[in-house]
This record gives C-alpha cells, structure tokens and sequence, in this order.
C-alpha cells in the first residue's frame, strides 16, 4: 500500500509512543530482575530476547520520521524536528540500546566463559541507563498526550492506520516472543 504524499506524521509518532509505552514496562521489568540475578536469570534472558522485536520497531519507527523529515515529506517538515536535546539524545539511544542487547545476545550465545561479553554487558547497561534516563526525563510528561485519542473528526480517516499500527506492535512483541521462547534453553547453560 502506497505511502501518501499528504501522510500525517501523527501515525507515526502514536506508533513511536505505543511502542515506547511497551517497551518501558519491559525494560522496567528486566531491571528489576537484576535485583537477583541468579535467581530471575531465565527471566532475564526470556525479556532480553523479548525486547528484540520492540526495539527494532522503535528505532524503525523513529528512522522513519527521521528520513521522512529529512528528506522533505512536507507534513513532517511542518511537524518539525525534536527538539535539540531530543534530537542529540537520539542516536545515543539507539546506539546504547544496540550495545546492551547486543552484547547480552552475545553473552548468551556464547555462555558462560572467560570471553569479554559479560563484561561489555555491564559496561552498555551502565552507559545505556544514564542515556535512558534523560531520555526518559524528556518523553514521560508527553507520553499521556501522544497515546491519547485523536480529535473526533479524524477518527474514520485514522481507523485504517490505528490497525496498522495495533498490528505493528503486536507482530513486533509476537517475533520477539518467538525469538525468546527459542533462545530460552540458553539461559540454563549459567546454572539458571
């Protein structure tokens, strides 16, 4: 299905938002197991792998603002960019977040040993949680507002999109879900 010209960026930033809401719980939740890891350690992996599906949906999502903005999408251009912190912060959010799952990945393939994963791991967690953290500072009091309904009138025209992007996230969480239920045996070559 053809993009439209006149395409309203709203879309994408409601899918950005959903997909950020979901992903907070998550994270919040892999955290938390960090509080014992030798106890919750195949709940760790399970969510690692989970997250994977929602990730790569965020930073698509986001990449798409970001080349439709820059490469003239008149409506995204009368959107405007982030703002500049956001806008700086971005990369860093990605990059960080590719840095913690990847290495996690790694550590977890490769198991337990002397290899750098598990050290790497810990090094992105560490970068990762104070770039998250402003990240956060900056979204949260917006969040409400984005996931909120669209004005009344638009609600016919926004029907097709809402779908597509309930959709979008649910086959984002269902790959993710797919990948963690295949990789689970992994976690037990720690003793998990």
């Amino acid at each position: 299905m053809p993009v439209s010209k006149d395409a309203d960026p709203r879309g994408n930033e409601r899918l950005t938002a959903m997909t950020g809401a979901v992903l907070l719980v998550l994270f919040i939740v892999e955290c938390l197991t960090l509080l014992n890891l030798g106890g919750f350690l195949t709940v760790h992996v399970f969510l690692g792998f989970l997250l994977l599906g929602p990730v790569c949906l965020k930073i698509g999502s986001t990449l798409w603002r970001f080349t439709r903005y820059y490469t003239g999408s008149v409506p995204y251009v009368r959107k405007g960019p982030p703002n500049p912190l956001e806008r700086v912060l971005g990369p860093f959010v990605i990059l960080t977040t590719l840095a913690v799952l990847g290495t996690g990945v790694a550590l977890v393939i490769e198991g337990p040993g002397n290899g750098p994963w598990q050290h790497l791991h810990r090094e992105a967690f560490l970068v990762w949680v104070a770039v998250i953290l402003i990240h956060l500072a900056s979204y949260l009091p917006k969040l409400p507002r984005l996931l909120s309904s669209q004005p009344a009138d638009r609600a016919r025209e926004l029907l097709a999109a809402r779908v597509t992007r309930w959709l979008l996230l649910a086959g984002s969480l269902a790959a993710g879900l797919v990948l963690a239920l295949l990789t689970y045996h992994l976690a037990y070559q720690w003793g998990a």
